[in-house]
This record gives C-alpha cells, structure tokens and sequence, in this order.
C-alpha cells in the first residue's frame, strides 16, 4: 500500500513509520516541515491531490506539557485544528478512504470517572493547563465522525494516554513529564546536584505507554476490518483508547527514573506549581476485547529511551 505519515519527524510518527516497515514493503509517502507546511490549507490539498495514498496516519500534532500548554495555548489551538482540518478535508477530496487521526487522552473531563470510557467524551469540563489542546483534540475526533456520517469515509481516532520513547522532546520547559525529568535527573548526575525539583505534588496519578506499542495499536486499529471496528465503538463515536490500564503517581514515576538514571540524591516536590488532572487512566477494555494489549512494561520501557537519550543527547536541539 501507499501510506502517507503525516508528523512522520516527531516521536510518533517515527515509531509509525518503524512499525510500518516491519509489517511490510508498504510505500511510505513522507514530508518534512520544510517540505509541507500543513497549516497551508492550499499546499496540503495539492500535495494529496498528487499522491492519493491508500492510509493515511495524522500524527502531526504541536505538543507539550503543562508549561508549554500554559504559556502558548493560541499556538496550541490553533495550530492542531488547521493541521486536522487540512490534513482531513485534503484527503477525503483525494479519494482517502482510510485515515487514522491520533488524539490525546486530555479530551476527557477533568474529573471523569476512573478508568476514563470512550463515552466519557463531552460529559464534563476539561483540565484548565490544556484545554485549548483538548478542545483541537475534540474537533478531530469529531471531523472523523463527520466524515464518515456525511460521505461513507472509514476514518477512525485513537486516543493514546500519556507517551514516551525514542524521538520524544527534552526540553525542560516544554517537554512532557517523563522526558522532562529524565533531562534533569540526568543534569543533576552529571553535575553532582544533591536535589531535584519537581513541580507539583507528586500525588497526581498517570498512565504511560511507551511509544512503540503506541505505534503497534496504531497499525493494529488502522487494519481491523470496519464491521468489526464499529462494533467496537460506542454508537456514533469513531475513537477508541490505547493505553495499559495501570497507572503511577509522579512521586513513584520520579522515584524510578531516579534508579535508571542513577540519581542519587533527593527528590523535592513543589506543592505550589500546578498538577494538573488528579488522576488520568484509561479504560482500554475495548482495544484488548479486539485482540490488541500494551507489552513493553513502564521500567524496561524507560531504561531504553534514557540509553536513546544517552546515545542521541549531543545531537538534540533543547
């Protein structure tokens, strides 16, 4: 097949892209930011006009943790729904019959029940630190629905919790909390620092997903034949969780990337910075019902991506 990864640089898309060439001798159509801007509403069109792939992956997102979601939220708002919307509208006048939209696991209400269903959607208000995020989130979801309702397209989302891996952004400020920690814990060794700081509470509990299973779920959905897909989705919803059904505190996160990176010394929180969401688990009942469960463990996952670190640091732009 003929498969355009869209966001194929970022951590995400890479790992798709990886998965892809494993599963088989697909044609993968790729495109820098350079190359295609996809917040030009024209340039998409004409790029999908000319290569009508038969898939279509929307990885491509602008991404960041609390600080980053805090400080730019136009730019998060923005951004995501000109990607979705282009990327979406470009491939269904293409003739895509196929799309995979990746969502984020922040489209569910701050306080929904535990573990969060695919029906949590719309059921309450989203976390205040990202909502404008949330909200793009929300509009590809339903893009997708629309789509489908409107011209018979099987365009589907999947709604991946909290990620990590190879390929993942480390810098201190913007970086989601994994590799935003890792990033520090490994400073604090490296100049002997006998503290780390950590902002929040550390008592918010997470779920995390390594992203090569991530990419695995990804291919997995995208190739289930549609009766069974729809009959996995609640009625009138295209999306579907991916995650690993248990989660940690950030206390117990930071306390095990403590002993990967080798750090010492001792671990302050601070109560007075935002932490977001109490808790974040997903129910991924229905993707394991399909056949398809999370293997790569939290701690083995996170001793691979601190060596991707090690070896790839000199080369990453903070």
């Amino acid at each position: 097949m003929k498969i355009y990864v869209a966001g194929h640089a970022g951590m995400v898309g890479s790992a798709i892209r990886r998965r892809l060439r494993q599963e088989g001798s697909h044609e993968i159509v790729t495109r820098s930011r350079a190359e295609l801007d996809l917040t030009d509403q024209a340039a998409v069109r004409i790029f999908l006009e000319a290569q009508r792939p038969d898939q279509v992956y929307l990885a491509a997102a602008r991404v960041g943790g609390i600080y980053a979601n805090n400080t730019f939220p136009a730019d998060f708002i923005y951004e995501n729904l000109m990607i979705e919307a282009n990327v979406i509208e470009a491939a269904h006048r293409a003739g895509v019959q196929k799309l995979l939209f990746l969502g984020s696991s922040c489209i569910y209400p701050r306080m929904a029940g535990q573990p969060m269903r695919e029906n949590a959607l719309l059921t309450g208000q989203l976390e205040p630190t990202n909502e404008p995020y949330a909200i793009a989130k929300i509009a590809g979801i339903k893009l997708c629905e629309s789509y489908n309702r409107q011209h018979g397209r099987d365009y589907r989302s999947v709604m991946p919790t909290n990620l990590y891996g190879p390929g993942d952004n480390f810098h201190p400020d913007n970086a989601h909390v994994i590799p935003a920690l890792m990033r520090r814990l490994y400073e604090a060794v490296e100049s002997g620092a006998s503290e780390v700081a950590i902002w929040g509470s550390g008592r918010p509990r997470r779920e995390f997903l390594h992203v090569d299973d991530m990419a695995a779920a990804s291919v997995f959905v995208m190739n289930l034949d549609e009766v069974t897909y729809r009959a996995s989705t609640e009625p009138m919803l295209s999306h579907i969780n991916v995650g690993t059904g248990t989660d940690c505190t950030i206390r117990e996160l930071a306390e095990t990337l403590a002993r990967v990176t080798g750090f010492k010394g001792s671990l302050r929180f601070d109560a007075g910075k935002p932490d977001g969401t109490p808790r974040k688990l997903l129910d991924v009942s229905r993707l394991e019902a399909l056949g398809w469960r999370a293997s790569i463990p939290l701690e083995a996952g996170l001793r691979s991506t601190y060596a991707w670190f090690l070896a790839n640091g000199n080369s990453l732009r903070f």
